[in-house]
């Protein structure tokens, strides 16, 4: 996956790149809070069964932003790409998680 001018991987190499120097961790994070709204219908999809689509969507956004701001900070200490990119979750407070991706930040170039 690319986003702009940085590669984000989750191997440890990108195919047809060499690591030329690594800079180090990197990470980018987001809280979020449940919205009304949406555990009202979470609480109509969680009695029926099935996929509560509301958490789905809020999840997927919150994971693009926390990988946005972590490609932003690999920019800032002039990495071109962020290898071993992994995901953790963790429960904030009562109705709030944070999602944080993290990678190690480093400079490719062409083999």
């Amino acid at each position: 996956m690319e986003r702009r001018d940085v590669i984000i991987a989750t191997t440890e190499s990108i195919p047809g790149y060499r690591v030329k120097r690594v800079i180090g961790l990197v990470s980018g994070s987001v809280v979020r809070a449940r919205h009304i709204g949406r555990d009202i219908l979470a609480t109509l999809r969680n009695i029926a069964g099935g996929e509560i689509k509301e958490y789905t969507e809020l999840l997927a956004q919150a994971r693009n932003e926390a990988l946005k701001r972590m490609v932003e900070k690999a920019r800032e200490v002039g990495a071109n790409a962020v290898i071993g990119v992994r995901f953790a979750t963790t429960a904030v407070a009562s109705g709030a998680a944070e999602i944080l991706a993290y990678g190690t930040a480093v400079v490719v170039e062409p083999e």
